[in-house]
């Protein structure tokens, strides 16, 4: 029976069904309808299991493991069935059935993995021109609606970077949005953080003073993903908010200078911030690249760097790469600026889009942000999650 086959929570359809399936040496080729051949591992097919004693029916959690598979497993008998399943007989005696659908999202061939890659998401890189382009959504709708709220989370896992308007200018209001996605990441500054110039600050931007393009807590082993910064009261003169698309000044460097980007993406960086109750440190390249060599984090804040450690001999490279990095920050081809008016909230990538601050005078009129985290990891599960249940 097909209900006996624990299956991810996914929907997996395919238009393509299996035409032929047969043994290939110790490993399982099944033959498309499309004509596409995909070979399937021998331990990687029965790593895969989906039957009700590999997998455990209430959490859909592997309870299987592949060492447990003797060493001289093979594919005993193999054939398509008539519900169109890829049925295995192993040579230990187990029973495998793989629906088509899952099979072929998940088919290891290269044509395969290549049009998986080519499906996901992409970031889309910006620059000065995308204030005329900056989506703005509604505080209400994102509240009370799913699509409204999916549609938020797809632009700012795409763009990095998004503006709600109609938020209560209330204390804490930032949470209902926040929740919406999940729970908080709270730090040393707190659940909520307020953004205003203090008597006693315990980071730079507590106070007045102009604040360069920074990601928030470069020092941490992981950077908070999401940053919220809400505005309650934006009366003082000055203050306006500056955006840095990390990743479109990679992408520049990689073209226009891949010396220095080579350099700017494996030398590590040190972070520090320190008080007298926390000791914060981290070291790390300015720009990270994934296992593909795609850009998948910016970490920089000039104010919290440390001194950099590496040979004498290096230091001429890595000083060339760091200014770079900094000028580009500063070109008017990379920046977007705004100000903030009571209600308004930005929701950006703090692993992607450096913010800055220009100077305000205090004594001109109040001024207060509030601010919180959330992890990026939250989104793209709640993204996946709307995703099932709205489309």
């Amino acid at each position: 029976m097909i209900e006996d086959l624990i299956i991810d929570w996914r929907r997996f359809e395919s238009n393509e069904s299996i035409g032929h399936a047969v043994r290939t040496a110790d490993d399982v080729a099944v033959d498309w309808s499309d004509g596409r051949r995909s070979v399937f591992n021998r331990f990687w097919l029965r790593d895969n299991c989906p039957c009700a004693r590999c997998v455990l029916p209430l959490t859909r959690e592997q309870v299987f493991e592949i060492i447990d598979a003797p060493d001289e497993l093979t594919p005993s008998d193999v054939h398509c069935d008539d519900a169109g399943r890829l049925d295995v007989v192993w040579s230990d005696g187990h029973h495998s059935r793989y629906l088509p659908g899952w099979l072929r999202a998940h088919a290891t061939d290269a044509t395969s993995r290549a049009e998986r890659r080519a499906q996901h998401p992409r970031s889309i890189i910006w620059g000065a021109e995308h204030a005329d382009r900056l989506q703005t959504f509604d505080h209400d709708a994102l509240m009370t609606d799913d699509v409204a709220l999916l549609a938020w989370l797809e632009s700012l896992r795409d763009t990095g970077m998004t503006l709600v308007r109609g938020v209560p200018d209330q204390a804490e209001a930032l949470l209902g949005p926040a929740h919406r996605i999940s729970h908080i990441r709270e730090t040393n500054f707190g659940r909520v953080f307020d953004v205003r110039s203090k008597p006693s600050p315990d980071s730079a931007a507590y106070t007045s003073v102009n604040l360069p393009p920074h990601t928030d807590l470069p020092t941490r082993e992981l950077q908070p993903g999401l940053q919220f910064l809400h505005c309650l009261v934006n009366d003082a003169t000055g203050g306006e908010s500056i955006f840095v698309d990390g990743f479109a000044i990679a992408d520049a460097m990689r073209r226009e200078r891949p010396a220095c980007f080579a350099t700017i993406t494996t030398v590590p960086i040190a972070f520090w911030n320190r008080d007298d109750r926390t000791d914060y440190r981290w070291s790390a390249p300015v720009i990270a690249l994934d296992a593909h060599g795609d850009v998948s984090e910016v970490r920089f804040a000039n104010f919290l760097r440390g001194p950099i450690e590496a040979e004498e001999g290096e230091m001429p490279a890595i000083y060339d790469a760091l200014r770079l990095f900094q000028a580009m920050t500063r070109e008017a081809r990379f920046r977007i600026e705004r100000r903030l008016a009571p209600g308004d909230m930005w929701v950006f990538d703090n692993r992607r889009v450096m913010h800055a601050r220009r100077e305000f005078d205090p004594q001109s009129g109040a001024r207060h942000l509030q601010g919180t985290y959330v992890d990026r990891d939250e989104m793209m599960s709640r993204i996946r999650v709307l995703t099932r249940q709205v489309a």
